[in-house]
């Protein structure tokens, strides 16, 4: 398991019964996680003094309760800073186990000794793109929802990446794609974190099992002739990180060489020791750093 254990701004303090206690800054929310279904001891004082807590309905969706939380409020990891705040259907707008794939990414880019190019699709609120652009990438950042696009934005001026060569794209991703091969442009690296269910723009339905394998051979086709890595993320739970490391080995390293990795995410839990599931990450990582 790759486990994000590098925060100072957040923290997994608790979690079980089908809810998780963590600390963003210095507010403490209560959200409910599908893998927290083992039942423990709530001793922590933050379980009865958090300042929300998300709680679900039986009819689907949910509310936050006791809400003494403020519009938005910053977190920073590392040089980075992120604006959260509490979303519907219980989101911040920030994945903290994805610090892993930051540290990953940055780690890559500065190695590399050259530019490097970077696409990031199903980007949301721009960790990975202000995490490669502070690394010194070029990021091409792209996500269907207008509001997401600008949040990134926003995280990225916070970052003090305002000025930072990225190019920001509100588009359909696999619609993006497609023109991006008809224009001939390429990319060094990819990054994508499609969601496990979701409509386009024009209603299309899109479902992670049957349409994943068909986008990542349409990604495939605006890697550059040296590519430097490839990351697909999944929080679906049923999707086990093997599948997006044999769905790499048969796009992508066949072409490009190379090999991958892949792994569950996971956040440390500061009760107990253990650390909580997160989803999956595939990685292909170029030959150059094999």
């Amino acid at each position: 398991m790759w486990i994000s254990n590098r925060w100072t701004d957040y923290e997994l303090i608790d979690c079980g019964r089908g809810e998780k206690l963590e600390r963003w800054g210095d507010k403490l929310l209560v959200r409910p996680d599908p893998q927290a279904i083992w039942n423990t001891p709530r001793r922590h004082p933050g379980w009865k003094k958090h300042d929300a807590r998300y709680a679900r309905s039986s009819t689907g969706g949910g509310q936050w309760e006791a809400n003494r939380l403020p519009e938005r409020w910053t977190v920073r990891y590392g040089g980075l800073t992120f604006n959260v705040k509490p979303m519907n259907f219980k989101h911040t707008g920030l994945f903290p186990e994805q610090a892993v794939n930051w540290d990953f990414a940055q780690q890559m880019i500065q190695g590399a000794g050259r530019e490097i190019s970077v696409l990031n699709l199903f980007a949301y609120t721009g960790g990975a793109t202000a995490a490669c652009a502070a690394a010194g990438a070029k990021v091409c950042h792209v996500d269907a929802a207008k509001g997401m696009v600008s949040w990134a934005k926003e995280n990225a001026k916070a970052s003090g990446l305002e000025n930072a060569p990225i190019r920001w794209i509100t588009d359909d991703c696999a619609k993006f794609v497609e023109r991006e091969i008809r224009r001939g442009r390429r990319y060094d690296a990819i990054i994508m974190d499609p969601p496990s269910y979701g409509r386009g723009p024009s209603g299309e339905i899109w479902k992670l099992e049957e349409h994943l394998y068909p986008f990542v051979e349409l990604a495939a086709g605006v890697l550059s002739e040296q590519p430097l890595f490839v990351i697909i993320n999944s929080y679906t739970t049923g999707l086990a990180p093997s599948v997006l490391g044999y769905i790499l080995d048969t796009l992508v390293t066949p072409e490009h060489g190379g090999h991958t990795e892949c792994q569950e995410l996971g956040l440390p839990v500061t009760v107990n020791g253990l650390a909580l599931p997160c989803g999956s990450t595939g990685r292909w990582i170029s030959p150059s750093f094999s």
